[in-house]
């Protein structure tokens, strides 16, 4: 649980960020299975998913992409599929496309990754860990791998497996106090 000493607190904003721009993503359920977890915790919470979203040639997309989702927010919780070993591509583009010292600077970070392999995207997240150190963004140490993601995840969203949620709700509460 988040915690705060004043009477009245404003959390800080969370957004989650959906890491591929690929229709009916497994990616993007695993997001919305943290956005249901933490919106349950906090109701200072967006889902930015980047279906659909032209931020390379659209400056459009991208202003409103960073006055709504990047700005304001204070926390991000990146959830990233293994694409070539790394992360896709328009998750890079939206950091290098984006105003580095207003959208990330001394702001919090924590990392799920997403894979039908073994290992759960482990080097696409420090890889990315590496770039949001760069750009002076602190990220949780608890990154989680989600390996053989269509054994843990049904069509529909659900977990198939109770432990999952168990190990999600625990870096989800290390995260909220972070």
């Amino acid at each position: 649980m988040y915690l705060c000493n004043h009477i009245f607190c404003l959390l800080p904003m969370i957004t989650i960020i959906a890491g591929t721009n690929r229709k009916d993503s497994m990616t993007l359920r695993v997001a919305n299975l943290y956005y249901k977890i933490l919106s349950e915790k906090t109701n200072n919470v967006q889902l930015l998913s980047l279906e659909d979203k032209d931020i390379l040639t659209r400056n459009d997309v991208m202003k409103e992409i960073e006055e709504n989702y990047l700005i304001p927010s204070e926390k991000f919780v990146f959830i990233i599929p293994e694409y070539n070993g790394s992360f896709p591509g328009i998750l890079k583009l939206l950091l290098d496309n984006s105003d580095i010292k207003k959208a990330w600077w001394h702001k919090k970070a924590m990392m799920t990754g997403v894979s039908d392999g073994r290992a759960g995207n482990l080097r696409g997240m420090e890889h990315l860990t590496n770039i949001l150190h760069y750009v002076k963004v602190h990220v949780l140490y608890n990154k989680l791998p989600i390996s053989r993601i269509n054994e843990e995840m049904d069509k529909d969203g659900n977990l198939l497996i109770p432990a999952t949620r168990q190990v999600i709700e625990q870096q989800i509460d290390e995260f909220l106090n972070f």
